[in-house]
């Protein structure tokens, strides 16, 4: 389990074709010292196994599904790409839960400059995410989401566009910066709202819930 909060940027420095699979290989300073063989790794929001590990690098084998279902198959020699390690177990939440199964792939629509009551530039940015309607049912304002695998706070829904407001921190330290409008993103939903569906509905599609019970049980 990760909790979206990136501990490093990686660079992919190679994609070979192994028979089905792609072989990826990412150079990065500190986490491959952290990794052991076969540990899971997030890698843009997408959990893979930690591969040929070595000082300053580790490979990861890519899956046709995972290639064609997340945006890692936008990745080319030199992308860039968030990496966080799995959160011991005595770890700190400075996120939300987040489990590197990408729910769908959104279209990043652009940066815009937020701009204050003034008219003066901020430094902050507003991040517009297209989003497909299998993440949307689950987004909600002020709720969390993963966008490439960083844990980020919805500031704008409407319909399937949602609003996100970025720090100068956050666009440091990620690989956000390194987007451009049209680039697919992983997208995963806050968990907690999938347990939530399923146990309110029944195979009939009927609420097996009343507001009355979800408060007991701590919702």
């Amino acid at each position: 389990m990760f909790t979206g909060i990136v501990e490093e940027v990686g660079k992919v420095s190679k994609i070979e074709v192994r028979g089905e699979n792609r072989r990826i290989t990412i150079t990065a300073k500190n986490t491959p010292k952290e990794l052991g063989t076969g540990q899971s790794v997030s890698v843009s929001g997408v959990c893979l196994t930690a591969l040929d590990i070595q000082p300053h690098s580790f490979c990861a084998d890519l899956a046709p599904e995972t290639w064609a279902r997340t945006s890692l198959s936008r990745i080319h020699e030199g992308a860039l790409v968030n990496l966080e390690l799995p959160m011991k177990a005595d770890g700190r939440f400075g996120g939300h839960i987040v489990q590197g199964h990408v729910d769908g792939v959104g279209r990043l629509i652009e940066f815009e400059r937020i701009v204050d009551a003034e008219g003066r530039d901020s430094e902050n940015w507003w991040l517009h995410i297209e989003i497909p309607p299998d993440v949307e049912k689950y987004t909600v304002f002020k709720g969390s989401i993963s966008i490439e695998g960083i844990s980020l706070t919805v500031a704008k829904l409407e319909k399937n566009r949602c609003t996100i407001a970025i720090i100068p921190h956050t666009v440091e330290l990620t690989n956000l910066g390194s987007l451009k409008p049209g680039d697919p993103v992983n997208l995963e939903a806050d968990v907690i709202a999938k347990y939530v569906e399923k146990m309110m509905t029944r195979e009939t599609g009927q609420s097996s819930l009343t507001v009355e019970e979800l408060v007991r049980q701590g919702f």
